[in-house]
């Protein structure tokens, strides 16, 4: 099982449909790229969104930063690396990283909080989120399903 400070990484090869007329990653892509991490992270820890779903839980974005680095490029191999910051009952924050690596030398699905992150920089951030139930009012993690709180609470 995945402990909450582990990075988790998840590979995407960048399509050409995800780059602007400069030969780019399109900015909002990387926000969809969180997302992925998000839910992969949430998988690798033995859960599935779908599931917390079932449970009456919604995870809405409340914040979300992005800094730019250095821009992927058609073609590149990008890892989505993503960890929890920050949890509480009500909130959860996920610290995310892009970065480039060579396709050749990327073995590993997770990494400690203590080991370098493989390739190079592109961009970094994260989002914050509220739990929250089906009729969007704020929904105590430690009550709904406090299996996953103390999951996420141990980094």
């Amino acid at each position: 099982m995945l402990a909450a400070s582990t990075w988790c990484m998840h590979p995407i090869r960048v399509r050409y449909q995800e780059t602007d007329q400069m030969g780019v990653v399109f900015h909002g892509n990387y926000v969809t790229w969180f997302e992925i991490g998000r839910t992969e992270w949430i998988r690798n820890a033995g859960y599935h969104y779908k599931e917390i779903e079932e449970r009456g839980l919604l995870l809405p974005v409340v914040d979300l930063q992005c800094k730019y680095v250095l821009p992927a490029r058609y073609d590149d191999m990008v890892l989505v690396c993503t960890r929890i910051a920050d949890c509480s009952p009500l909130r959860v924050s996920f610290e995310s990283q892009i970065r480039r690596v060579d396709a050749t030398d990327f073995h590993a699905s997770q990494l400690a909080a203590t080991e370098q992150l493989p390739g190079e920089l592109l961009v970094e951030g994260g989002t914050k989120h509220v739990w929250v139930n089906a009729n969007w009012q704020p929904s105590r993690l430690n009550k709904v399903m406090p299996e996953l709180y103390e999951l996420l609470r141990t980094r």
